[in-house]
């Protein structure tokens, strides 16, 4: 499955496809909601389901950023 890959501020995020299936009267909600909040329908249904992860205290934790190789060493450390 392929997978997408955006910036958010400084951060590269992955992204994966899937299909998702939902009753039409629930997508032209989320459409109207959307359109409403100036959003993408599918930028509404990332937002819905990351406002009910963190909600629920389901939100991984974000990873602290991870040092560049090389950088912070002297030369013939850690070899």
């Amino acid at each position: 499955m392929p997978r997408l890959y955006n910036t958010i501020g400084n951060h590269l995020v992955m992204k994966k496809n899937f299909a998702l299936r939902v009753d039409s009267e629930i997508f032209e909600a989320i459409e109207k909601w959307a359109a409403d909040e100036f959003r993408s329908t599918n930028g509404q249904i990332e937002w819905i389901l990351h406002s009910a992860l963190k909600k629920a205290g389901r939100l991984p934790k974000k990873k602290a950023p991870s040092a560049q190789s090389g950088q912070g060493r002297l030369a013939g450390e850690g070899c």
